[in-house]
């Protein structure tokens, strides 16, 4: 345990704790003996993520204020913050998370003595090109004055088992079978394993490494070529046939549609943010943590080496590369057929006036029921309700397939399978529910 090693840091407030970095982090201080608490928005997700380690709920866009922070710093004698946000959505405010959240933590902690340990990211400047490290480098500024007991460490990009932002992006690329689309296959990039992140965090709480700014990169960069082909042969991919070269401005209008996904509540790796990060490369010095620590950290080929892959990761990265197909396919089958069945509406409706049904109340039938069909291709665009449109859109299909078994049985038995042809969409509906879990 912690104590038993004479060490004074024994209680840790992990800001972000049940994310990518922040779980490992977490994870690791626990092994550590130490008694990390991890803090975040959402204590469901906490509760799958890391059962066993102790929550508190707390909302860094609502923390702006050195007051918010006091009661909070009571019972803590560090802070690692892990939380982070690519790019401002209707979930996510760069300037409150970024800055001034940690802005107001600096003060409350400085003022009770408490040390800070800062996940940033490796080009985080004030005068940078995107905000996602604008807002990242005026946090770092803002605890960078403060002196005394502040670590600020930026990794690199973070290869872990799970996958996350960049991870999943890496995977869903080397997923593509046969072929391996790459666009700014030449730009220069460093990893470093989350292990590693988390490493460095565990060795400041332990006193190991000194207060500072450190760089979590690998000694030699790589291209994003040979970064993906590594990716591909971990997961166990045979090699492309092809490689696909992608003009950049393609890959810039995707992350356009990506940013406009946003709005409705999808977190794409592909946004604009992400790729204007890559567009610059990611690169950092890892001589100054190398100096303090006396280690290297590993390469890729390291990283990848020290955690080997299984079927589940290969799974996980082809379900993530379908997993938008699969939510475009629905959203497109249910707005088609309602659609279609308000543009026929007197065709659809004779049907049911064929088996007895007064004109009115089949009029009404179809013209309901297409208005529900509309509602739930456009629902499941809408990120926060696309899992229960899923279930929606089964238990409709049932009603349906129920409903013809006993008002129009015919429809069963029609050469072309109109009823038969529901089912794999009842399927394909219960696939997507699941995909479509997060953590």
């Amino acid at each position: 345990m912690a104590e038993e090693k004479g060490q004074s840091v024994a209680r840790i407030l992990v800001l972000g704790g049940y994310g990518f970095i922040g779980a490992e982090v977490t994870r690791a201080l626990s092994k550590a003996g130490f008694s990390p608490c991890a803090m975040g928005r959402d204590a469901a997700s906490a509760a799958r993520v890391l059962p066993e380690v102790r929550f508190l709920q707390g909302d860094l866009r609502h923390l702006q204020a050195v007051s918010d922070w006091t009661a909070i710093l009571t019972e803590f004698d560090l802070v690692v913050n892990c939380a982070g946000a690519l790019q401002d959505s209707r979930d996510d405010d760069l300037a409150a998370v970024h800055h001034g959240a940690v802005a107001a933590l600096a003060q409350a902690a400085a003022q009770r003595g408490i040390g800070v340990v800062q996940i940033s990211a490796v080009g985080a400047t004030k005068v940078a090109s995107t905000e996602f490290m604008r807002s990242k480098g005026r946090g770092d500024d803002v605890l960078r004055g403060l002196g005394g007991s502040v670590w600020i460490v930026r990794p690199g990009l973070v290869i872990g088992r799970t996958a996350y932002g960049g991870t999943a992006l890496l995977r869903m690329l080397a997923a593509v079978p046969g072929v391996q689309p790459m666009a700014l296959g030449q730009v220069w990039v460093q990893s470093v394993s989350v292990q590693d992140v988390a490493g460095a965090v565990l060795a400041a709480a332990e006193g190991q490494l000194p207060p500072g700014e450190y760089d979590l990169v690998e000694e030699e960069p790589q291209t994003l070529r040979q970064v993906v082909s590594e990716t591909r042969k971990w997961l166990g991919f045979a090699p492309a046939r092809l490689t696909l070269p992608l003009p950049l401005w393609l890959v810039r209008q995707v992350g356009r549609m990506a940013d406009q996904m946003g709005r409705l509540g999808w977190r794409s790796p592909l946004r604009s943010t992400a790729i204007q990060v890559l567009e610059e490369g990611i690169g950092g010095d890892p001589g100054p943590y190398r100096h303090a620590t006396g280690q290297m950290l590993g390469s890729l080929q390291d990283v990848y080496a020290a955690m080997p892959s299984g079927p589940e990761h290969r799974l996980a990265a082809r379900m993530a590369l379908m997993m938008p197909v699969s939510v475009a396919v629905l959203s497109f089958f249910w707005l088609a057929s309602g659609g279609i069945g308000l543009w026929q509406v007197r065709e659809a409706a004779d049907t049911l006036i064929d088996v007895g049904w007064s004109p009115l109340a089949a009029t009404v039938a179809v013209v309901f029921w297409s208005a529900v069909d509309l509602s739930l291709g456009a629902a499941i665009l809408w990120r926060p309700w696309a899992a229960r449109a899923c279930l929606a859109m089964v238990a409709v299909s049932l009603i349906y397939m129920i409903s013809a078994a006993v008002f129009t049985p015919d429809l069963w038995f029609d050469p072309l399978g109109p009823m038969i042809k529901v089912a794999p969409g009842v399927i394909l509906s219960l696939i997507t529910h699941q995909l479509l879990q997060s953590r």
